[in-house]
């Protein structure tokens, strides 16, 4: 059995594991929870085999947790929006109000609106694409890793990396140009 300095591995990986759950989140509560999950799921993961890179491991369970938390979010924000117009998921208000204090290159209220709006929607679109898409999407413009350290993080080869973002890239692209004419 891996003997493992939790601690050391938090201290080392943590700010990494914070960065991607927030970015994709876009708010406190639910990144700390993210983090607190990915961990958690990180422990487990050694209990049944031997990581061999702890940092892969750590950046796909947190996109994949993240992005988990985004499809109960916006599964709430519908089914609230089934009950009533006026029903607004604690999700959806605590991540406005985050998006909210994030300072724009922009000022121009407008702007902001419209940007906070994009940001939402492709919370929401990210989350109907398959896992691995979303996860490769994610690492790649969240998180900024090369193709070669994605194959390395989801145990595929660069190829499919490729693969698996130009079909999520189509994908997103598509639903918000569906979502303009709308």
């Amino acid at each position: 059995m891996q003997v493992i300095d939790w601690q050391l591995i938090i201290d080392k990986h943590g700010p990494t594991v914070w960065r991607i759950a927030y970015r994709l989140l876009g708010n406190h509560a639910d990144a700390a929870d993210c983090f607190q999950e990915t961990f958690v799921s990180a422990l487990q993961f050694c209990r049944r085999q031997h990581v061999r890179n702890f940092s892969a491991l750590l950046a796909r369970l947190a996109t994949a947790r993240a992005i988990d938390q985004l499809r109960r979010r916006f599964r709430r924000s519908s089914l609230a929006k089934g009950v009533s117009d006026d029903a607004v998921s604690d999700a959806n208000r605590a991540a406005q109000a985050d998006l909210a204090a994030v300072p724009c290159a922009n000022p121009d209220p407008a702007r902001k609106a419209q940007q906070q709006e994009s940001v939402v929607r492709l919370r929401e679109l990210l989350t109907q694409l398959p896992p691995r898409e979303a996860q490769v999407f994610c690492l790649r413009y969240l998180d900024g890793m090369s193709y070669r350290q994605i194959a390395g993080a989801l145990g595929i080869n660069t190829n499919a990396a490729g693969v698996l973002l130009h079909r999520a890239k189509v994908k997103l692209r598509e639903s918000f140009e569906l979502s303009a004419r709308e």
